[in-house]
């Protein structure tokens, strides 16, 4: 199997509000209303040359029974295995990934600050003038 870099692929994914996604509105609003989008769609830092380097050398390797992709980028070896990878974005979970509850991703987007909008209009006389 050889792995190709495709030209025209979607490197940043946009989150917008769908009826697919009803149960995570209030987590693209916080992604929406923070620096990530900016740091995501506005001034992302990517190295699409290291990307391609990648992608045009990889090869798959099994060493000690492990599975790991091998690549050179910049005239050094690039070995990435599934461990690293679970460390790097500390999945605990050597059997799986767990998806928590709506509840309790609500609960910690609450614990770090992020407040649910609110649904209440309310209008201020200050605003409005008399036509």
């Amino acid at each position: 199997m050889t792995l190709t870099f495709a030209d025209t692929h979607n490197m940043i994914t946009y989150l917008t509000k769908s009826d697919a996604n009803e149960g995570f509105n209030q987590i693209i609003d916080f992604l929406n209303g923070s620096s990530i989008k900016y740091a995501l769609t506005v001034n992302p830092n990517i190295y699409v040359s290291c990307i391609k380097q990648f992608w045009t050398s990889v090869t798959v390797k099994k060493v000690n029974n492990v599975i790991r992709l091998q690549a050179l980028v910049d005239k050094k070896k690039v070995i990435i295995i599934e461990a690293s990878i679970r460390d790097a974005l500390c999945l605990d979970d050597a059997e799986g990934i767990e998806c928590l509850r709506n509840e309790e991703i609500f609960i910690e987007l609450a614990r770090i600050g992020y407040e649910k909008p609110s649904t209440k209009l309310t209008f201020y006389r200050a605003f409005f003038s008399i036509q």
